[in-house]
């Protein structure tokens, strides 16, 4: 489906003391792909928020393949995995400068009311923009 990719550097407060990147810190990457990711479609995540819907991880798998250090610059690949309805699915691939693979992971966060806390249906002008461009 749709991917897009961003580079980011990482940082010294992002490592442990073997200058290896703290798997905590993953999901904060994959959450900045996926801020971008809606971005590219002209989406903002705030605006999303503000009326009314939130996006709560439910679900967050990740394979650990090599390490990243500080200061490696990596890219990080974000691929939307299924049509969203209620649910929407996300998966990852980060590369550092040498091409190769470090981590894969997926993640599935689920559409809700803000106001009710229930699940709800994906926002209908996500729908049409996802609908422009698979057309």
């Amino acid at each position: 489906m749709i991917s897009t990719k961003i580079q980011f550097r990482v940082r010294y407060g992002e490592t442990d003391q073997m200058s290896f990147v703290y798997h905590g810190n993953y999901a904060q990457y994959f959450e900045m792909g996926r801020i971008e990711w809606l971005r590219n479609l002209d989406i903002s995540y705030k605006k999303m928020e503000e009326s009314g819907i939130m996006l709560p991880v439910v679900s967050l798998n990740i394979n650990y393949i090599k390490s990243a250090k500080y200061d490696d610059l990596l890219t990080l690949k974000t691929t939307l995995l299924n049509k969203p309805l209620v649910k929407i699915k996300f998966g990852f691939e980060i590369y550092n400068e040498n091409n190769e693979l470090l981590t894969t992971a997926n993640v599935t966060l689920a559409f809700i009311n803000s106001l009710t806390k229930k699940p709800t249906r994906a926002p209908e002008y996500l729908l049409k923009r996802l609908d422009k461009i698979t057309i």
